[in-house]
């Protein structure tokens, strides 16, 4: 019989499927016998409540319909006479309903070859169902493809499965792709689409930088050594903030690696991004001036409601701290979560001397005696002010409270 040759076919290719495709071989007999159910009311009129079973044994194949019970019956394929239904249900009578057996001997090649097309579609749709589960569960994960195109300016990624993107925005400035190259990216986002999954990856997002680390220190992979937070600037600089579990394990050596090897690997991925690596502390403003590295800080005033601080730095440190076009402030800013507000010592006492009505006055490493300022004459000072603040020196120790600034004070004292 026509019929049952067909169905040793597609019964041997649900093996070939499952085996080569990772598709469940139930799967597959539920998208055939939806496929044939639709195929049998379609070509024999038949009633809506139709089912069809396949054997998941020998592919056999059953149409089984709700008839309704008739004196007469004027549709084979939604009635049955009265005497016939009695054979199968002894008391039922006109009207009843009774579910029997209808596969019909002429449900043919047409049958056959629109259940094909259907299941063939069940299967693609089935396919792209794994690949968008497989890669879902992957997302914030590293994967490695090759280049295969480009599309304006985004580039395609074969990932063996499915083809990955990488948008413009998520590469890497400056960086050049070569068709066939082998390259790393982190899974971002997995999106169903008409046309299956579409897999979006990035080389500029945070969380590659935190993969690799994982990749590359093994104190990080075991748990060790937890990243705390990152931040980048793609192609340029990046820093990330680490802490260590045990004590006896310095979160900044383990990163940094044997001669420097490890974070040296990572920078030679991101194309020579420099990665400023910093010992996170639950102190906030510890946390803040570690985040400047590699500036040096005097000292970090926090206002906890606004969530800003000000950090006061050496004079030499101010243009470290601020970085090439901000760029040392701002990634210190994101990856602390705090704004940030850079002032050298000098403006600092210049801003707190004026507030105290002495006017802007410039501290020098040295003093001429013989320039220094008469202090008794200040018209700008009150006299309860004088009497509280005999000397300059004694408003930058009070009221300042910077380290670094005796020396200067003093050399005010002197004159």
């Amino acid at each position: 019989m026509f019929i049952k040759t067909v169905n040793k076919e597609l019964f041997a290719a649900m093996d070939i499927l499952e085996k080569e495709k990772g598709i469940s071989k139930n799967i597959l007999f539920e998208a055939l016998e939806i496929a044939l159910v639709s195929a049998y009311k379609r070509n024999f009129q038949a009633s809506s409540n139709v089912r069809v079973v396949v054997d998941r044994d020998t592919g056999e194949i059953k149409v089984f319909a709700m008839l309704t019970v008739a004196d007469k019956v004027e549709n084979s394929y939604q009635q049955v006479e009265l005497y016939e239904a009695r054979i199968y249900q002894p008391r039922c009578k006109v009207g009843d309903e009774l579910e029997l057996e209808v596969t019909p001997k002429e449900f043919g090649r047409i049958a056959a070859q629109t259940a094909k097309q259907v299941v063939v579609q069940r299967i693609r749709e089935a396919e792209r169902e794994i690949i968008y589960d497989s890669y879902a569960d992957r997302v914030e994960d590293i994967v490695i493809g090759l280049v295969q195109r480009f599309e304006q300016r985004n580039i395609i990624i074969d990932l063996g499965k499915v083809e990955a993107i990488l948008p413009a925005e998520e590469q890497i400035p400056r960086e050049r792709y070569r068709q066939g190259e082998r390259i790393k990216a982190f899974i971002k986002e997995v999106k169903k689409t008409s046309k299956g999954p579409q897999v979006i990856v990035s080389r500029a997002h945070s969380g590659f930088l935190k993969r690799l680390f994982e990749v590359e220190v093994p104190e990080i992979y075991e748990g060790i050594v937890e990243i705390k937070a990152a931040t980048r600037e793609p192609g340029q600089r990046s820093k990330i903030a680490v802490w260590s579990k045990n004590k006896d394990i310095d979160p900044v050596g383990a990163c940094v690696g044997p001669r420097g090897g490890r974070v040296q690997a990572i920078s030679n991925e991101l194309k020579s991004e420099k990665i400023d690596i910093i010992k996170w502390s639950e102190d906030t403003e510890q946390y803040i001036a570690a985040a400047l590295s590699p500036a040096k800080v005097a000292a970090v005033e926090l206002r906890k409601e606004e969530k800003r601080a000000t950090v006061i730095v050496p004079d030499n440190q101010l243009s470290l701290a601020i970085g090439k076009e901000g760029q040392n402030a701002r990634l210190s800013a994101k990856l602390t979560g705090w704004k940030i507000d850079i002032n050298s010592e000098t403006q600092i006492a210049q801003e707190r001397l004026s507030a105290l009505g002495l006017g802007p006055v410039v501290v020098k490493p040295r003093l001429n005696p013989e320039m220094a300022p008469d202090l008794s004459e200040d018209a700008g000072l009150a006299e309860q002010t004088m009497d509280k603040h005999k000397t300059r020196p004694d408003i930058l120790r009070q009221d300042l409270k910077l380290p670094g600034r005796e020396q200067a004070a003093d050399e005010l004292k002197t004159t």
